[in-house]
């Protein structure tokens, strides 16, 4: 049974994960802190700011051989003293034909602001 706080992380990641499929860049946005911060499984390369990461995914959506990137969440760890929360599980991307393209584990910070749970950072480690 979930508590109602991973619930709704749950949720997000969901939401992000089917815009992400879509090619949605006005769903991503409010999903993301204005200072949220990726670093890349591969090269490592850093995205700081919401802004970085939308123009990012714009460019990755209009490629002709973009990848579909699904992060799939085993733990969420929130924390009983702030509104904060730690998300860990694995990662894949795959052409839109399906085939595996990488893959590995990461991890997300999330944060509750206004009601609303959103990635303040993700970290990803490339193992396929």
């Amino acid at each position: 049974m979930h508590t109602g706080a991973e619930l709704d992380i749950r949720l997000q990641r969901a939401a992000f994960n089917r815009a992400l499929a879509a090619g949605d860049l006005p769903a991503i946005g409010p999903i993301l802190a204005s200072t949220a911060i990726l670093v890349a499984g591969t090269d490592s390369a850093a995205l700081s700011g919401r802004a970085a990461q939308l123009a990012a995914w714009k460019r990755e959506f209009a490629a002709p051989s973009r990848s579909i990137y699904v992060r799939t969440p085993h733990t969420i760890t929130v924390s009983p003293v702030k509104p904060i929360a730690f998300e860990q599980g694995d990662w894949t991307g795959t052409t839109l034909g399906g085939v595996h393209q990488a893959g590995g584990i990461y991890t997300a910070k999330w944060r509750k602001r206004d009601a609303v749970w959103r990635i303040e950072a993700e970290l990803f480690l490339t193992l396929s």
